[in-house]
């Protein structure tokens, strides 16, 4: 927004204010001014004169020689302007001035004669485009004065970066309005609280789509003669960059800088019909020739401004060539409108054509304050330029919407500020800037925006008017008060993060899934009817059919990546992955959420990069069971405790997963509760994947996991004494499984017993059909003392009956 402020002067005493304590006042209000600076400072050398004399040079046709008086002298100075005469007043460059372009005058001579000087135009001095003749100043301007003194151009230019929200300080008014808030001066609008009374019979007016235009205003202005616009019209026009036209199209571009609502002017003559109509494009109409002379493609969402037959403006962006104001127009028709903001955003994109219109409606214009800038535009119109009118219009309101008052707490606004403000103090702040307010109680105030304040929704609103007008430098600074205490984190994200760590440590990869799966994964991986798993929640608007359910197995989305892998040749895979299944509980309850930890591995043991001196091998059924052990171990999950600590067992025929091979399932139990399983995906469910590999497994409920009570960390000191170390092989029935011989020796309650573990499994032609041969290794310490072959033989002959007797084992002899 660009004003001055010898025109803000107009609206708000600001005489008490220097240009940079108005900047600050302005941009602490929330308007942050950009720049701040002094008009035609390039033009101070010049001075006002007086034509004396004007006799036609006696050596050229077309120069005059003048004699002009600038006060203190009279100078002689050759001029070519038509319009030069005696008793003229002028502007003077005298010789060593250096006009805008660095453009140096010098004393010269021009057919013979000297010239001590220029008298210049408008354009030579860098304020219009006129340079048919020199410029004119008012009759009775003094002589010898300060050329920009004399005709009120020692003025300060200030712009301001206005946000989207604030389209009420997109005007001149709206700038004095709020400095008049916080200064306490009083606002003086040129026209307030117009209306148009009675309809005008000479024009109509139609709207289409109130939604699209809530208002529409009009009045019809006859036998106006244009003209160019006077000096202090023209000069306030020029000090925001705006180039001077005519008459009525100055007025209307000086009033839409005066009140933000924008005016359009249009030939009244040339309405077909003497109507207006607010519409969108027939189908036939496509292009429309706008007023720079460019034809402009329109669609059905542009809006228009049409006569009886054809469009003649785009509404709220320009005007068009076909109703133009032209030097041969007397009678016009005056528009003052309000229409839909995203309407002409759109369309000014659409068009790549950005105008002062569009840029004020695409804010958003006050509807209520139509008729003021029509009635302003009116008064001047008819001073200027002659018009002769009447008080009638028509005004089309049909998108007029009832604003509901909003509630402001006094005690919760100054909680919010950390101030001290009565009910009386608020009221006379948010009144200085023409929001009405109404004390409902001690504590509360209703509070009614007024149209051209779309920001103010909701109370928080109204609180930031309060604190902006009190003045955030006046606000008490405070420290919050910050509790020291450590913020409690979730302890079982905690050891997500750290079972991540440990996993990537040994050789695995996290793979993040959507959370979204198939409805034919319970196909693909043989879930019967009566498998929880079958009952997942549906989306009611999926991605795509391979993303329709949420998903209640994490297995499936892991084989694809899998899957993925290997179509990339990248056949060696450890993927596992933390994350949440969900299982329907009705179809209007919420679903139940649990972590699981799932991990699948495939190919070569030691990955791409395995060492030259390791062999080749491929994963089994051991290194997934290895991955779950280090899950336990890492959260302190194994121990000699059986009634607490996690265990493995054979899964049982029946009861194993229906994707897993039962020769290579195993359960990982909590005493007698199934935690997660181990195994070896079957080659049906890998083909329905289109994997050629063999793929092991483990899924967890990781949510019971954490749910287990940790074993405790015992820290002891280093052994003294040596340690003896006994084996035993024993052939045992083929159904015992050798992780149950590990378990009986582990839990004997024997001091000596250090630990036990198995070194060999042997089935062949010297063991008897049924049976397998068991091999164990035990140590034996005791913290006291060296034991003895006595002490030794003691323990261990305990242990091979206590085997023996409870799998009816016996001896290997070789």
């Amino acid at each position: 927004m660009k004003f001055t402020l010898n025109w803000l002067q107009n609206y708000v005493d600001t005489a008490d204010l220097s240009p940079d304590q108005l900047a600050e006042k302005l941009t602490m209000l929330g308007l942050e001014v950009d720049s701040v600076t002094p008009l035609y400072q390039e033009l101070s050398a010049l001075k006002t004169g007086l034509v004396l004399s004007c006799e036609k040079h006696p050596n050229a046709d077309k120069l005059s020689l003048c004699q002009v008086s600038i006060g203190e002298e009279t100078l002689q100075i050759v001029c070519g302007a038509p319009n030069v005469r005696k008793g003229l007043a002028v502007v003077i460059a005298t010789t060593g001035t250096t006009l805008p372009g660095n453009f140096k005058i010098k004393k010269s001579k021009v057919r013979g004669l000297e010239s001590f000087g220029m008298i210049c135009s408008e354009s030579e001095l860098g304020l219009s485009e006129e340079h048919d003749g020199i410029m004119e100043l008012p009759e009775g301007t003094g002589v010898g004065q300060s050329f920009i003194t004399a005709l009120g151009l020692d003025d300060t230019f200030i712009e301001v970066d206005l946000t989207p929200n604030r389209p009420d300080c997109a005007s001149v008014i709206g700038i004095a309005r709020e400095i008049a808030g916080i200064t306490g001066k009083e606002l003086a609008v040129p026209v307030t609280g117009a209306a148009i009374e009675n309809s005008n019979n000479e024009f109509s007016v139609t709207v289409e789509s109130d939604e699209l235009c809530p208002r529409y205003t009009a009045r019809l202005i006859k036998n106006i003669k244009i003209a160019p616009s006077p000096w202090w019209l023209r000069k306030r026009l020029i000090s925001v960059g705006l180039r001077p036209i005519n008459n009525i199209v100055d007025i209307t571009n000086f009033v839409m800088m005066e009140y933000g609502q924008p005016l359009h002017a249009f030939d009244f003559d040339t309405l077909a019909d003497r109507k207006i109509v607010v519409r969108t494009p027939r189908e036939n109409e496509t292009t429309f020739t706008t007023l720079d002379n460019s034809d402009r493609p329109i669609d059905r969402e542009t809006l228009l401004i049409c006569d009886g037959e054809k469009p003649v403006a785009v509404a709220g962006v320009m005007g068009g060539m076909n109703s133009e104001v032209t030097d041969s127009t007397t009678n016009i028709l005056l528009e003052s409108a309000c229409f839909n903001a995203v309407s002409i955003r759109k369309t000014a994109r659409k068009l790549n054509l950005a105008t002062d219109a569009s840029y004020r409606f695409e804010r958003g214009v006050d509807p209520d304050g139509t008729i003021n800038a029509l009635n302003r535009a009116v008064d001047l119109i008819c001073e200027i330029a002659g018009g002769k009118t009447t008080e009638d219009g028509i005004d089309v309101y049909g998108g007029q919407k009832q604003t509901d008052p909003l509630t402001l707490r006094i005690s919760r606004t100054n909680a919010h500020l950390g101030i001290d403000l009565d009910g009386s103090a608020m009221i006379e702040m948010l009144e200085s800037i023409s929001i009405k307010c109404e004390e409902k109680d001690q504590d509360t105030l209703l509070v009614t925006p007024p149209s051209f304040r779309v920001d103010i929704e909701r109370e928080a609103d109204l609180v930031e008017e309060i604190a902006r007008l009190y003045g955030y430098d006046n606000i008490p600074v405070t420290l919050p008060h910050v509790s020291l205490s450590y913020p409690e984190q979730d302890k079982n994200r905690l050891k997500r993060k750290k079972i991540t760590l440990d996993l990537t440590s040994i050789g695995y990869s996290e793979a993040i899934n959507y959370s979204f799966g198939s409805t034919d994964h319970a196909d693909m991986f043989f879930l019967s009817d009566a498998d929880p798993r079958r009952q997942a929640v549906a989306l009611l608007n999926p991605l795509s059919e391979e993303q329709s359910i949420m998903r209640t197995m994490l297995l499936p989305s892991l084989l694809e990546n899998i899957k993925r892998n290997i179509s990339f040749q990248k056949s060696a895979v450890k993927l596992f992955e933390i994350g949440k299944v969900f299982t329907s509980t009705g179809k209007n309850t919420q679903p139940v959420e649990k972590f699981r930890l799932s991990a699948v591995l495939s190919g070569n043991r030691y990955g791409e990069s395995s060492p030259l001196h390791y062999q080749q091998e491929q994963v089994d059924i051991l290194d997934a069971k290895g991955g779950v052990e280090f899950i336990l171990k890492n959260m302190s999950l194994t121990g000699n405790d059986q009634k607490t600590g996690i265990r493995f067992r054979r899964s049982e025929e029946g009861k194993h997963e229906p994707f897993s091979e039962i020769e290579y399932s195993l359960d990982v139990c909590r005493n007698e509760l199934i935690v997660g399983t181990i195994g070896k995906i079957k080659n049906g469910v890998l083909k329905n994947f289109n994997i050629k590999h063999d793929v092991y497994y483990f899924d967890l409920d990781y949510d019971v996991l954490c749910e287990v009570k940790q074993v405790p960390r015992k820290f002891t000191s280093l052994p003294v004494y040596p340690s003896v170390k006994r084996d035993v092989a024993l052939i045992v029935p083929e159904t015992v499984s050798s992780g149950e011989l590990l378990e009986q020796v582990r839990s004997v309650k024997d001091k000596l017993v250090e630990s036990a573990e198995i070194f060999d499994i042997f089935q062949g032609e010297k063991i008897p059909s049924g049976h397998k041969s068991v091999a164990l290794s035990i140590t034996y310490r005791s913290p006291t003392k060296t034991l003895t072959e006595k002490n030794v033989e003691k323990s261990h002959s305990k242990i091979v009956r206590l085997l023996t007797d409870k799998f009816q084992g016996s001896f290997r002899n070789e």
